[in-house]
């Protein structure tokens, strides 16, 4: 058994470069940050923020008693953070730190007041730990991902924050997610209009059900939607590290035996099949098409911040913290 690292990262973005299970590299990529500067239109790996996900009409309707206009970059709305959001910003890092008793990578960065329309200076830390268990006979890849962000500025009162981890996985190292086994822990996601942005019901998505089976075919199911693991916003603070952590999420290839599971504290995620992928081959790299990897992107709710009684979530006050964890665990049968 290899003692080596099992993920790799990159100040850009603070991403996650590799994910190593038994030798094969289960995420999409590139060799060198160079590569990502070019190609990385589908945020392959990247840490997202401000806002991670979409906000309606590119603009933050009501934060400090005004209203603050974003980039429009999806359709009319703002997708993860902006043009430059920060999986596109270079972090401080990696530094090797000690965090509640284990060895973690940390990387931060400080997001200066108006960059990408956002209000505040805000400095934002991301810890790594990397981790190998024994679970019922199986080594286990684990990846620990705590998320932290703080308004340091003195500028504003409030900001907004929404962050989450961009990896797209292949668990056969096929051009495509085909034959892929999922079963997520919900079948309640919110409802969206043409552009992606919630109408306002948490519905049963069609076809799947709580922690049962299905399979991704090559072009079906296309899935591009933010499932609800807590149905309460009420419930939702702005630091969720505290919460339990659930697993939202496991996946299985029979090809290559390696199985996923995603845990994490947050309320929802985004599960998306991939279906934008485009990027041409560079280099090393080769092309990547349509579903060459999907996501699970734990968050809040999406465009919470633009629904009153959603808001709370994704609402950061001076002196206060924003927090959550994901956890990533990856093994071969």
């Amino acid at each position: 058994m290899s003692s080596a690292k099992a993920f790799t990262f990159l100040p850009l973005g603070a991403i996650i470069q590799k994910f190593n299970v038994n030798g094969k590299n289960i995420v999409q990529g590139f060799p060198n940050a160079e590569l990502y500067k070019q190609y990385n239109f589908p945020y392959f790996g990247e840490t997202i923020g401000r806002i991670a996900n979409r906000v309606s009409n590119a603009k933050i309707n009501d934060l400090n008693g005004k209203s603050y206009q974003l980039p429009v970059n999806n359709g009319p709305n703002s997708l993860h953070g902006g043009n430059s959001g920060w999986g596109k910003r270079e972090f401080e890092g990696p530094s090797s730190v000690d965090r509640n008793g284990k060895e973690a990578t940390f990387f931060k960065y400080v997001s200066a007041d108006g960059e990408e329309g956002y209000p505040g200076t805000v400095e934002v830390r991301v810890w790594y730990v990397q981790q190998k268990e024994q679970v019922d006979g199986a080594q286990q890849e684990v990846l620990h991902i705590e998320y932290e962000a703080e308004l340091v500025g003195d500028e504003v009162d409030e900001t907004a924050i929404n962050m989450t981890n961009h990896s797209y996985f292949n668990l056969s190292g096929g051009p495509t997610i085909a034959g892929t086994e999922v079963k997520l822990i919900t079948n309640k996601y919110q409802v969206v209009d043409d552009g992606g942005i919630p109408t306002g019901p948490i519905e049963e998505y069609p076809g799947v059900s709580p922690n049962k089976t299905f399979t991704l075919g090559q072009k079906e199911p296309d899935i591009d939607d933010c499932f609800v693991v807590n149905t309460d916003p009420t419930s939702i603070p702005i630091d969720t590290r505290s919460s339990p952590l659930q697993k939202i999420a496991s996946f299985y290839h029979p090809e290559s035996k390696i199985h996923l599971e995603i845990h994490t504290t947050e309320p929802g995620f985004q599960f998306y099949t991939g279906k934008y992928i485009e990027v041409p081959d560079a280099g090393d790299a080769p092309a990547r098409g349509a579903r060459a990897g999907f996501c699970v992107e734990p968050s809040r709710y999406v465009n919470a911040i633009n629904v009153p009684e959603y808001k709370s979530m994704m609402v950061l006050k001076k002196g206060e913290k924003y927090g959550s964890k994901i956890v990533y665990r990856g093994w071969q049968a």
